[in-house]
């Protein structure tokens, strides 16, 4: 894949509005992540400039909320469930059949960008057990077969 050319520009809107706020450092951070999908090297660099925070606090506050993503993501964000009802239901072999059918393990990111496939511990729909939330839909009563082809129907 081509490395990809970001447009910084989009975040000077952004200084701009939070430029008198302290504390602003998450927010800003949020709606880079919005533009760009995840926080490159190049937009923290970017922030830690223009704010004026040391760069090793910008990273620090970056790696310690889980919301923040410091590698691209997928168009697709596939999200099962391993909590407790879903794995005594069968999400472990759900998962299996995910990973094989993707080519990639729980965790990662496709070759080709088109899907992120996460292993999380609850999604609140035990009574749907096995779950999974694809692209921010919750699916439930999940077997191997059905799931593959939820994963199929990703263009």
């Amino acid at each position: 894949m081509a490395e990809e050319t970001l447009d910084l520009s989009l975040l000077e809107p952004v200084f701009e509005e939070f430029q008198t706020q302290k504390g602003s450092l998450i927010p800003v951070l949020q709606r880079a992540q919005d533009f760009y999908g995840y926080l490159p090297a190049e937009v923290l660099n970017r922030i830690s400039e223009r704010m004026g925070i040391p760069l090793s606090q910008v990273y620090g506050v970056a790696t310690f909320y889980s919301q923040f993503y410091l590698t691209r993501r997928g168009r697709h964000i596939i999200r099962q469930c391993d909590g407790t009802a879903c794995h005594v239901r069968g999400a472990a072999k759900i998962i299996r059949v995910v990973e094989q059918e993707l080519g990639v393990k729980a965790g990662e990111t496709t070759p080709d960008y088109r899907v992120t496939y996460e292993i999380v511990y609850c999604l609140g729909s035990c009574g749907l057990a096995p779950v999974a939330m694809v692209d921010g839909e919750v699916i439930g009563q999940l077997v191997p077969e059905k799931m593959i082809e939820v994963v199929r129907a990703l263009k």
